[in-house]
């Protein structure tokens, strides 16, 4: 066998529609949007850079049929620049663009070839002794295990299964084609290409079975580096596996510890170093989006909740001033009063007896969701990657627990700042 290298990618999603950016004041909403296309063409950058045989691309190339033809113009213009330079594309649909989901379709040009949707096929690479093994997803929902009918590998080549999966369950992902590490490794292939999960992922020592995550960072659940991995074989053996950037856009949780800080200046000048150091972190010319949680005790526990809006400006403002100007994305507090030396609110017992009673009777839950039902139906659909912010996500699913503990803490934190301004 020859020494050669593949990027293995997945979950392109071009031109996602990044629903939810408007809720978010100051975020710049067309640099957001254009990233999965500036990361795309990372990707091609990055497989003619290293000068790799072949590309593996593991499913949703788009998030779903194109609003327009310029979706599937871009793509064809980044395969075409690895065509032209002699790298081959091995590319499957997952479920965002299954056959049946997506109404446009992309002409292959010689050198790009894409798994077919009715039964598992292998593509060869005779003079590298290579052989792919997969299928694409003929719709969008594939509930059963699609291992078992992909071949055996090629004796004395090195096999690649290449599937769209959640594997045995993964998180916040819904589940499609599922199987488990171990069926996978006894297939006997050599390294496992997967899409669909979109943090990054590696089990085994070898044979390697690897997720390479989102190639762009979409929203915040998409916090960290995002990219492809590069695979490098010698003699049938997987000799390293990178993982490299290739994300244009980075989000990030950035923490703000306002322990025993007393005045507005410390905690500004407490967001303005947390934002350098993530920005440090961040590398290059990436926008950073940063969604800081500020958390400790301190006695401006309820000036700062009362006085949130101004306080998104200040750390919108401190952000502008600082080289790479990250954006705010939103900002989460957590903080509480310090407990020696401070009242401590006497609302908090009758609220939570209050809540504890509500949360016992049935009846009472029943009037909140009849309530709400008029609000949730003019909801607009999501999709599962955009839940929007977590009380949104928390009405969608009834969830009333966490909901009325929220209201609770929230009047909580009303009468705390009441209080210490009278």
């Amino acid at each position: 066998m020859t020494s050669f290298r593949f990027l293995h990618a997945a979950d392109i999603h071009l031109d996602s529609p990044l629903r939810g950016l408007a809720r978010h004041d100051g975020l710049p909403a067309t640099r957001i949007r254009e990233a999965t296309r500036q990361a795309l063409d990372n990707l091609v950058d990055l497989a003619l850079r290293e000068q790799v045989d072949f590309v593996v691309i593991a499913g949703d190339l788009y998030d779903g049929t194109w609003k327009d033809a310029g979706t599937g113009l871009y793509m064809a213009r980044a395969l075409g620049r690895l065509v032209q330079a002699g790298i081959r594309v091995f590319l499957l649909q997952g479920n965002h663009d299954a056959a049946s989901h997506i109404t446009h379709d992309l002409p292959l040009p010689d050198g790009v070839q894409r798994f077919g949707t009715r039964a598992p096929e292998t593509f060869e690479i005779d003079h590298l002794r290579v052989a792919l093994h997969g299928q694409s997803f003929a719709q969008r929902r594939v509930e059963q295990d699609m291992t078992p009918r992909y071949p055996t590998p090629v004796p004395g080549w090195f096999n690649i299964g290449v599937l769209h999966t959640s594997l045995s369950g993964h998180g916040e992902h819904e589940t499609y084609a599922p199987c488990t590490p171990d069926a996978l490794l006894a297939k006997g292939y050599d390294y496992w290409a997967l899409g669909h999960v979109h943090e990054r992922a590696v089990w085994g020592d070898g044979p390697h079975i690897v997720f390479p995550g989102v190639l762009q960072g979409r929203h915040i659940r998409e916090s960290g580096a995002k990219g492809a991995t590069l695979v490098s074989v010698t003699e049938g053996r997987v000799t390293a596996m990178d993982h490299l950037p290739c994300d244009v856009v980075r989000w990030a949780r950035v923490a703000v510890d306002c322990t025993d800080l007393a005045s507005e200046s410390a905690v500004h000048d407490a967001i303005g170093l947390a934002l350098r150091d993530a920005m440090d972190e961040t590398l290059g010319d990436r926008l950073l989006v940063a969604r800081l949680a500020l958390s400790g005790a301190t006695p401006l526990h309820a000036r700062l909740a009362a006085n949130s809006g101004a306080l998104r400006i200040h750390a919108q403002q401190i952000a502008e001033m600082l080289p790479g100007a990250p954006a705010i994305e939103k900002i989460v507090l957590t903080t509480t009063l310090p407990v020696e030396g401070y009242p401590q609110p006497q609302l908090g017992d009758d609220l939570s007896r209050l809540l504890e009673e509500a949360l016992a009777d049935p009846l009472l839950l029943d009037e909140i969701e009849a309530d709400l039902a008029p609000f949730l139906a003019t909801l607009p659909a999501v999709s599962e990657t955009d839940q929007g912010d977590a009380a949104l996500a928390r009405v969608r699913a009834k969830a009333w627990t966490p909901l009325l503990s929220a209201a609770a803490d929230t009047l909580r934190t009303r009468f705390t700042t009441e209080a210490g301004d009278s």
